[in-house]
């Protein structure tokens, strides 16, 4: 399995509504076939730092992800709530 970290930092007076929208993105896209776990953790130090687990069963699920639509809607909707742009780091999953 292929494991992607999504790291978000928000702008403070938009983090309910990414909370909002990144959940509804969650709720949809572990209706996917090829994703095994999608969850949005915020971080207890700093609430507007958010990272995006997303835990897909085969590489090509990442790319059949980013053609969804919801997976737009999200990305359309957060992309003037992040302070700065948002980045990723992939892991492969051991146990």
């Amino acid at each position: 399995m292929l494991v992607v970290h999504v790291h978000v930092k928000v702008k403070p007076d938009c983090v309910e509504r990414f909370i909002q929208a990144s959940l509804e993105n969650a709720a949809q896209s572990i209706q996917e076939p090829g994703i095994a776990r999608f969850d949005l953790v915020q971080s207890q130090e700093e609430p507007t730092e958010f990272v995006l687990e997303e835990v897909y069963r085969t590489p090509e699920a990442t790319l059949a992800h980013k053609k969804t639509a919801h997976y737009a809607k999200w990305r359309d909707a957060v992309a003037d709530m992040m302070e700065k742009p948002r980045y990723s780091r992939k892991f492969t999953q051991l146990s």
